[in-house]
């Protein structure tokens, strides 16, 4: 052990949340938020490689132009499950159950969530859902597609639909209750000084998120719910036989799940926002619009719903008042892509491996934006909707954004949550594999997409096989890239240097504490006197661990 590994060692705290006496079962009745946390990395992780899993196994079937892996209703049921898990039961909760739950609380100087049981039962919760959701895989798979569109998920052809929704149904109910924490807990719970505009953009990310998670989810439990008793009952809801209307459904799907693209990121620029002032050394460039932006664009989801709809029948009119609307929506997620840029101009940059995800974020997620206002426009959306171009813009948004994001996060909170550091070698290899892998995987599907390829086929015509090949190849280099910090990470709780309580030199109430914490966060309640990201401050030398 070095020099400086065996002067932290004396700094490792014994009092905290990771203390192996309190057994096992005390893991699963903890109230602690922090011990919550870890469970969701643990359960989300397991999602993840399911979902990734299929995810290989879609790209292998599309590796030839023929239909040779699987029969077409085999590849329907993967899409599908791969959708639905990766969606549901990942991309949703990802952060916010993670990181949030983990520090949510800290940054405010609270000893906790303000419904620690409640905060325990949405796991429990989310496990539930699972059950119901993987029972579906089990028996047999969905093969409605992710989205549920009616009339695919209304016939009896269609597989163990009810069985799936009602697992959504009961999962979102644990984001509902997760919300409905965090709202309570910034309004009510903030340390003495801890003013709404000295709160961290990563605690606003979680506020907007939040309300958006409290409104829009119960659309999505009843809209599953109509389609479980049209099913059952034969009510008219969505079947134009029975007197239904199937574009209902779409508007009330849309209505939930574009709101829930911001659920998803959201969360994700909360965490770049944190990490790009700390290795640059700078304050964040227009703390308040930052701060705004995040309340604007949960609100401007709201009203961009109908623009998953163009080719479905509504009417020019309505189609220009949405691409309108969702040109608008670019507006905020353009003021923080451009406050990021700013705070690194001229800063004292660090390229650690937080610092490498949170670029690679920013450049996969611009293409992701520039490309979403491809499809605001309605005549190029008309030409391009069921092609894999929204494969490719949707992942470059969701899997390029929110993925990398949370890699960003555990990386860069990973010393607090464990006190350990990681490796910095292999985990800025794996970063740039990650970044190559990704581009190499779903940029040649914009190709693909213009050049006409429809996606949710298994086969395709000869002349589109190269673009796949290599989509194929890149994600073999994006899933090496993917599954590395797995292993690093599993290695650091054992081997890794002891980390200190701040070995960024960051600011903010979480790194003022010790690195895990203990048990209630902070010996003494913190007072709080100065702004969030106050840098420029800082007056001795600044030490980067790595």
């Amino acid at each position: 052990m070095s020099t400086v590994a065996q002067t932290r060692a004396l700094e490792m705290p014994t009092d905290t949340y990771l203390n192996s006496s309190y057994g096992v079962k005390s893991w699963f009745l903890t109230k602690d938020h922090k011990r919550i946390a870890v469970l969701y990395i643990v359960t989300i992780s397991i999602f993840f490689l399911f979902g990734g899993l299929m995810a290989s196994l879609i790209r292998l079937e599309l590796l030839t132009p023929a239909g040779d892996l699987f029969q077409s209703d085999t590849y329907n049921k993967l899409f599908t499950m791969h959708g639905i898990v990766m969606v549901f039961f990942f991309l949703v909760p990802s952060i916010p159950t993670t990181l949030g739950n983990f520090l949510l609380p800290i940054m405010i100087g609270a000893r906790d969530l303000a419904f620690p049981k409640i905060n325990l039962a949405s796991w429990y919760i989310l496990l539930v859902g699972a059950v119901f959701t993987f029972s579906a895989i089990i028996a047999g798979g969905v093969d409605s597609g992710w989205t549920f569109y009616t009339p695919l998920s209304t016939q009896y052809l269609t597989t163990n639909v009810v069985m799936a929704a009602t697992g959504i149904m009961i999962a979102g109910f644990s984001s509902i209750f997760t919300g409905l924490n965090f709202i309570v807990t910034v309004h009510r719970m903030r340390a003495p000084g801890m003013t709404w505009f000295r709160l961290p953009i990563f605690v606003w990310s979680h506020y907007a998120v939040s309300v958006v998670m409290v409104l829009a989810t119960p659309v999505l439990a009843i809209t599953l719910i109509l389609v479980a008793l049209e099913r059952g009952l034969h009510i008219g809801i969505f079947n134009p036989a029975l007197g239904g209307d199937p574009v209902l459904f779409q508007h009330l799907f849309w209505f939930y799940s574009h709101p829930a693209v911001y659920i998803m990121i959201l969360p994700g620029f909360a965490v770049i926002s944190e990490i790009i002032p700390c290795f640059a050394r700078k304050r964040l460039f227009g703390y308040t619009a930052v701060a705004f932006s995040s309340i604007a664009i949960a609100v401007f989801g709201f009203l961009v719903w109908a623009h998953h709809m163009f080719i479905a029948g509504v009417s020019t009119y309505s189609a220009l008042v949405f691409s309108f609307a969702t040109f608008l929506v670019a507006i905020p997620s353009a003021i923080k892509v451009f406050n990021w840029t700013a705070t690194l101009y001229k800063g004292s940059i660090h390229f650690d491996t937080p610092m490498l995800y949170a670029l690679a974020f920013i450049g996969l997620f611009t293409i992701g934006g520039l490309t979403g206002l491809f499809l605001a426009a309605v005549g190029v959306d008309v030409h391009v909707t069921a092609t894999y171009f929204i494969v490719a813009h949707f992942h470059y948004v969701m899997v390029g954004g929110m993925l990398v994001a949370y890699l960003a996060g555990m990386h860069f909170w990973w010393p607090k949550i464990t006190g350990r550091m990681y490796p910095e070698p292999p985990a800025k290899l794996a970063a740039l594999i990650t970044f190559i892998g990704f581009n190499l995987t779903f940029f040649p599907q914009f190709v693909l997409g213009y050049m006409g390829m429809p996606r949710r086929y298994h086969s395709y015509p000869p002349e589109f096989q190269v673009l796949n090949v290599l989509s194929t190849a890149g994600a073999s280099v994006l899933a090496v890239g993917l599954l590395m910090p797995m292993f690093y990470m599993l290695w650091s709780l054992k081997y890794g240097e002891i980390a200190g309580n701040n070995p960024y030199r960051a600011t903010g109430l979480e790194w003022q504490t010790t690195s895990p914490p203990p048990t209630h966060n902070f010996h003494e309640i913190p007072i709080v006197t100065q702004e969030a990201y106050d840098y420029e401050s800082q007056t001795e030398e600044v030490e980067i661990v790595g």
